[in-house]
C-alpha cells in the first residue's frame, strides 16, 4: 500500500514516519509538508500516488483540500493528532505513530 505521511515542515513527524514505516510489511511510504519552507513540499502528485494520507494535525488535512481538491476526491485522510512535540525518529514518536496508524494499516 501506498501511505503518505503529511505534517507541516516534513522535517521531524513525517519524515520519522517515513524512515520508520518504509518497506515494512510491503508498504510503500513517503512524506511531505504544507509548508513553503518544507524539507519536501506536498505536490498533487504525493497525493495522486497515494492509497492513504495520515496527517499530523487537521489543519493539515484542510491544507490539501484547499491546495488539491481534484486529487484529494475519494482520498481516505487519517488526522493522528499527534502534536510537534518530538524530535526526529525520537522512539515516544516513533510509538505514537505506531499506535495511531495499527488500526488502519498493518504491519505484520
Amino acid at each position: 500500500m501506498n501511505l503518505l505521511f503529511v505534517c507541516s515542515r516534513n522535517r521531524l513527524r513525517s519524515l520519522t514516519a517515513e524512515r520508520a514505516f518504509d518497506g515494512v510489511a510491503g508498504h510503500q511510504v513517503q512524506s511531505a509538508g504544507t509548508e513553503e519552507d518544507a524539507r519536501v513540499r506536498v505536490t498533487a502528485d504525493h497525493v495522486v500516488w497515494a492509497e492513504l494520507i495520515f496527517v499530523m494535525d487537521d489543519w493539515h488535512a484542510e491544507s490539501l483540500e484547499q491546495s488539491f481538491p481534484g486529487a484529494m476526491a475519494g482520498k481516505r485522510v487519517v488526522c493522528l493528532h499527534i502534536p510537534d512535540d518530538y524530535g526526529l525518529m525520537d522512539e515516544r514518536l516513533i510509538e505514537r505513530l505506531r499506535s495511531a496508524v495499527a488500526p488502519h494499516v498493518s504491519f505484520d
